[in-house]
């Protein structure tokens, strides 16, 4: 028998593909706004992380905040460490995972990141109002939470 798609279900797959390009179109506007920062969307995101967690984490924790691989993270933390954004320090709770966190340099440069970001997000706010943005929000959260197998 052939399933056919409910209009549910329909609405969903229309959301998953819209999200894929929404995904690209952030990439490539991150990039873009922090390229002169010698930042990719996944370094900043790695320098975002730290400092919104305001605390030197393991590469696995950074991996699970972002939804990554450790191996994909730990490629980046290295990029970062041989900038002198990030700094690596021995983990009294685990001898092997050891703990990333920013330098000064880092913690600036991700300051001046987050200045671009803002402006950029008022920009797209623009006409849309908290209500709208929030009940995204509350449904992505919702999928994702399904996806990763924390619902239903």
């Amino acid at each position: 028998m052939i399933r056919k798609h409910s209009r549910q279900s329909q609405a969903i797959t229309d959301l998953v593909l819209q999200s894929f390009r929404l995904n690209g179109a952030l990439l490539a506007t991150g990039d873009a706004l922090v390229a002169d920062l010698d930042l990719t969307s996944a370094r900043w995101q790695v320098l975002g992380a730290i400092a919104l967690a305001g605390r030197s984490l393991t590469v696995a924790q950074i991996a699970r905040r972002m939804g990554l691989t450790r191996q994909a993270v730990q490629r980046v933390v290295n990029d970062l460490a041989a900038m002198g954004l990030l700094e690596l320090h021995d983990n009294p709770d685990h001898k092997r995972a050891r703990l990333v966190g920013l330098t000064q340099r880092g913690a600036a440069v991700y300051g001046e990141a987050d200045q671009r970001q803002i402006a950029w997000a008022e920009t797209l706010a623009h006409g849309l109002t908290e209500t709208e943005l929030q009940a995204v929000v509350t449904v992505l959260r919702r999928i994702t939470q399904r996806c990763e197998g924390e619902e239903g």
